[in-house]
């Protein structure tokens, strides 16, 4: 007679901790300034100032926007400044840098938000494989979240998982 399985995993007290579960739909783009600028390299404010004017800001509804420079020119602060107030309205959310730096900006809010006190001495097992472009920054910036509140912390899935943290008995 065969002996009843029984699943250890889902009788225990871990818990899941996934992020994707937090990544917020919207379009990701990055906007090059170059093209604005004389010849790719130089920053003529009157012409930088009509091209921001003429611009169609309303196209970055509910997007979230990386400003950037792929020339070597140096521009001034208040460029990306001006760009900025123009998106005020339409963006979620406006960074300078690429694609990657808005990525973990954007999962920076989300990880500071997060009330981490359903995780206080409980093991916490951090997912990891995921489908959606979690920034492997947001698995520090979550250990770091975590830490102070979870019992343990390991990292993978249920049936395969990397130990990273046990608190220490008092």
């Amino acid at each position: 007679m065969a002996e009843e399985i029984i699943n250890r995993v889902a009788n225990s007290k871990l818990v899941t901790f996934n992020l994707e579960e937090y990544y917020p739909e919207g379009e990701r783009v990055l906007f090059d300034i170059k093209d604005w600028l004389f010849e790719g390299f130089v920053l003529r404010e009157k012409d930088f100032r009509d091209a921001v004017k003429q611009h169609d800001w309303a196209q970055y509804q509910d997007k979230y926007l990386a400003l950037t420079c792929s020339s070597d020119a140096i521009i001034p602060a208040w460029a990306y400044m001006l760009i900025t107030t123009e998106l005020q309205p339409y963006a979620k959310r406006v960074i300078l840098g690429d694609l990657q730096q808005l990525e973990f900006s954007i999962y920076q809010d989300i990880i500071n938000a997060i009330d981490v006190e359903e995780f206080k001495d409980v093991p916490v097992i951090v997912k990891g494989c995921a489908r959606k472009p979690v920034p492997e920054n947001a698995y520090l910036q979550i250990v770091q979240k975590l830490q102070p509140v979870a019992k343990t912390i390991m990292f993978g899935e249920a049936c395969s998982s990397v130990p990273l943290f046990k608190k220490k008995k008092k």
